[in-house]
Parts: C-alpha cells; sequence; structure tokens
C-alpha cells in the first residue's frame, strides 16, 4: 500500500503529547478516520452500528498502539484542537 501525505491530514497525532491523550481524543481521532475512509459524513440509522462499531474497534487499536510504541524523541508538531480548546478555557 502506498501512503499518499494528503490523506486524512485532519486526524492529528496523539503519541507524545503531555499530558497523554485523553480517552476523547482518541475517539475523536477513530472517529475522524472512519468518516474519512467510509465517506459517512453523518451517521444515519443505516449506518449507526457499523459506524460506531468500527470507531469503538480503531479507538481500542489506537489505545493498545500507543501504550505500546516507546517514547517519541520530540512532541507532535501541533496539538489535537480538543486540547488546544481546553487551554483556552484555563
Amino acid at each position: 500500500m502506498i501512503y499518499r501525505e494528503d490523506m486524512c491530514r485532519n486526524i492529528t497525532t496523539l503519541r507524545g503529547l503531555e499530558p497523554t491523550a485523553t480517552e476523547e481524543e482518541i475517539v475523536a481521532a477513530a472517529r475522524q478516520y472512519c468518516r474519512k475512509v467510509s465517506g459517512v459524513q453523518k451517521v444515519s440509522a443505516n449506518t449507526e452500528d457499523a459506524f460506531e462499531r468500527a470507531v469503538a474497534i480503531i479507538a481500542a487499536a489506537t489505545i493498545d498502539l500507543l501504550g505500546e510504541l516507546p517514547p517519541r524523541k520530540q512532541p507532535p508538531k501541533t496539538e489535537p484542537p480538543l486540547r488546544r480548546l481546553a487551554k483556552t478555557r484555563a
């Protein structure tokens, strides 16, 4: 498989954040990934079960992946949008 640099660019890097990525950030990234690959932007009664099941599986796999990778040598270049909002409220 060839990786395209422009694919899924809205999904932010979660590895190496301090404090670590929250479950909310991980689920948001999984949801964005599912939207991108499925083309489903608005979940309907016909797509909800499959979509939500995929989000749960991908979020769980992401949690496993992040837990098994070694620490990053450099922090990510950008922070997730959810984390930026939290910082401005503080």
